[in-house]
């Protein structure tokens, strides 16, 4: 038989390898791709597999690299925006 296309929290936790509790808390706080069915969360196996590679430092996609993905003019006005806050 194929691989499973939804997950429970708990086979979300073995193939993330991750605590039931932490995976339960980012599901509410929306902080991985969910789904709630009554009162069962389910994950798509392909969103998860994708939301991981998004997690990778300096993915493109990755929260919290903005920095590093930002273009020429971003990054100028960026540090000018800086500079503006240090003088305050």
């Amino acid at each position: 038989m194929g691989i499973d296309r939804w997950l429970t929290l708990d086979e979300l936790a073995g193939y993330l390898k991750l605590s039931r509790s932490k995976l339960y808390r980012m599901a509410q706080d929306g902080e991985v791709p969910a789904s709630k069915v009554a009162s069962q969360w389910r994950f798509n196996r392909h969103e998860i597999d994708k939301w991981m590679k998004s997690q990778r430092p300096g993915a493109v996609d990755s929260p919290g690299n903005r920095k590093t993905n930002m273009t020429g003019d971003e990054k100028i006005m960026s540090k000018i925006k800086i500079s503006r806050e240090g003088q305050r």
